[in-house]
């Protein structure tokens, strides 16, 4: 289960808020790591993947928090690497600015490494004892600090979490960009890729299985999943005319709140018809590149996007029976994605059309 989040409101759109707020654009966000615990304390088998970037916690906090997760999830912790897009963040957490794309990579690059260091490094194997006979938990011996001064991180102590059952988590990452795929292709164990069709998320698979291997990694281990939102019926007909009732609801204002926010630019005074050209900014590149130069064949213009995001987020949508959304998975699976990062429309009526329906034909 995979748990998106973002600290700071879309005001990029207008230059406000305000279509964010009114719309619930993701507005308002509330806290995902205080939701695991419940969730993981009645299931076994579930694992839960939490996003969550340096720019929110300080190394030393968030390496404690998460083997804190790894625990009372029992080892079934994922951590989502972000490295944020949105100028609110940072000023909500006290910046000026937020860092330019390609240092904010760097920075998440020192910080993935120092957290590896405190969750790996800092206990040993058999430091904890449990000795009762000797009134000894640990061996402080066994127990290491860790000295870390960099260009943005200083640390200097030891971890207070005893190694959880993975230690490191299980690393998820979405960066589609030349710097983004390098830092996927050297941390990331699973990365979520967005394209509006098949060839699209292949390629950029490609290219991130194609940098694996210069990290001493085998790209068959690094599995990418493609955002995907499927609206499932029991005959096409049906399946349609339940795509068509979500589209009739689709706010443009709140599609363009996350679209300007996601890309960083503000599109409020451009006509809703003209076609979108790609321009590197400082937010996530991939959103605007996987409509333009990712997808070549096609010109899209501000309300093609604002439609197609407007159902469920960034990714394709999937209309048909169960057998057609199955056929259609296997397009992708062909294309050269491992799998799908299942988005909603409406909860829980999706997750519930799709289990139903289209698993068992996966299952067949």
């Amino acid at each position: 289960m995979f748990i998106a989040d973002v600290v700071g409101t879309y005001d990029v759109f207008a230059g406000s808020r305000d279509a964010a707020v009114r719309s619930a654009a993701q507005t308002p966000v509330n806290d995902p790591f205080l939701l695991v615990p419940a969730m993981a304390a009645v299931t076994e088998h579930l694992g839960f993947g939490v996003t969550s970037g340096f720019v929110q916690y300080p190394p030393f906090t968030f390496a404690r928090l998460q083997s804190t997760l790894d625990h009372l999830t029992n080892g079934r912790a994922a951590w989502n690497v972000v490295t944020s897009y949105l100028e609110t963040t940072a000023k909500s957490y006290g910046q000026v600015t937020l860092p330019d794309h390609d240092e904010r990579y760097a920075m998440a690059d020192e910080y993935c490494r120092l957290l590896y260091r405190l969750w790996e490094d800092s206990w040993a194997d058999d430091a904890v004892k449990r000795d009762r006979a000797r009134g000894i938990y640990a061996d402080p011996a066994r127990v290491r600090d860790i000295d870390h001064d960099g260009r943005w991180f200083k640390l200097h102590g030891c971890h207070i979490s005893e190694p959880s059952p993975q230690r490191t988590p299980v690393l998820f990452q979405a960066g589609a960009s030349e710097r983004g795929t390098a830092f996927a292709a050297e941390h990331a164990e699973a990365v979520f890729v967005i394209g509006s069709k098949p060839e699209v998320a292949g390629g950029y698979a490609r290219t991130i299985r194609d940098k694996v291997g210069h990290y001493g990694r085998n790209p068959d281990d690094v599995k990418v999943f493609a955002y995907m939102k499927v609206v499932v019926g029991g005959t096409e007909a049906e399946a349609k005319a339940k795509y068509d009732e979500y589209y009739s609801q689709v706010s443009y204002e709140g599609a363009m709140a996350l679209l300007c926010g996601w890309s960083g630019t503000d599109l409020s005074q451009y006509d809703p018809d003209l076609p979108v050209e790609y321009i590197e900014t400082n937010a996530i590149r991939t959103m605007l590149h996987s409509f333009t130069a990712g997808d070549p064949t096609r010109k899209w213009t501000m309300r093609d996007i604002a439609n197609y995001i407007g159902i469920g987020g960034a990714g394709p949508v999937l209309v048909g029976t169960p057998e057609q959304i199955a056929d259609q998975f296997e397009d992708w699976i062909t294309a050269g994605v491992d799998g799908f990062n299942l988005a909603f429309t409406t909860i829980p009526q999706s997750y519930v059309d799709f289990i139903d329906g289209v698993v068992p034909v996966l299952q067949k």
